[in-house]
């Protein structure tokens, strides 16, 4: 079974995670309401299972939750996928989401890189969890979203490529985002059999 879990605790955060990337049922709480909606997005359109639990200062801001969180969530798949060994390794998708376009494309290539170019207008998007609201804060910085993506890549190895066609709503473009990147981050993993996808016999 391709399953992995990481323990992950600093000053700033502190994670529990379990990830399956043949599927399971999915339940995440990082105190933050529009993270947690876009990795319920995540695990339902990648057919994922993930089961996380993330404390961190979100009294400061969500910087360190969401970055910790991608960082976490890398490690988990980088495990989980193992030594790569009959996976389609290459995938991409043309998402759409009301107005919203975005392109992702993927390879599993043992090289983590980024190509973030998703234009978001807005600087904020409103949180709708509970207890934030009540701290009058509520806001989430549309730039972390990038700084999620940057830390997946970099520690699960792959390269990433992020590029909003079109899109006016905040919200829209990064749950289109977060939708392509599932299911594409799925099509690459699928075991499709054969050897380990690479020339070079390792990836």
């Amino acid at each position: 079974m391709r399953k992995a879990s990481i323990v992950r605790k600093t000053r700033e955060t502190d994670i529990n995670l379990e990830f399956d990337l043949d599927g399971g049922d999915y339940s995440i709480d990082t105190n933050c309401g529009f993270l947690n909606h876009m990795l319920e997005l995540f695990a339902c359109h990648g057919s994922f299972g993930l089961r996380l639990k993330c404390v961190g200062d979100v009294e400061v801001d969500f910087h360190h939750t969401v970055e910790d969180v991608g960082i976490a969530l890398g490690q988990a798949f980088a495990k989980a996928i193992g030594d790569k060994r009959g996976i389609a390794r290459y995938a991409h998708i043309i998402l759409p989401m009301d107005e919203a376009l975005v392109l992702c494309a993927i390879d599993i290539s043992g090289r983590g890189t980024l190509n973030y170019d998703v234009q978001i207008d807005s600087a904020k998007v409103s949180d709708d969890s509970d207890e934030v609201r009540q701290k009058a804060v509520g806001l989430f910085d549309t730039e972390l979203v990038e700084e999620f993506f940057i830390a997946f890549a970099r520690e699960a190895k792959i390269t990433l490529h992020l590029v909003k066609m079109y899109g006016k709503n905040t919200h829209h473009i990064i749950e289109c985002v977060f939708k392509a990147f599932a299911r594409a981050l799925s099509a690459a993993s699928r075991v499709v059999g054969g050897g380990v996808p690479s020339s070079k016999g390792i990836l």
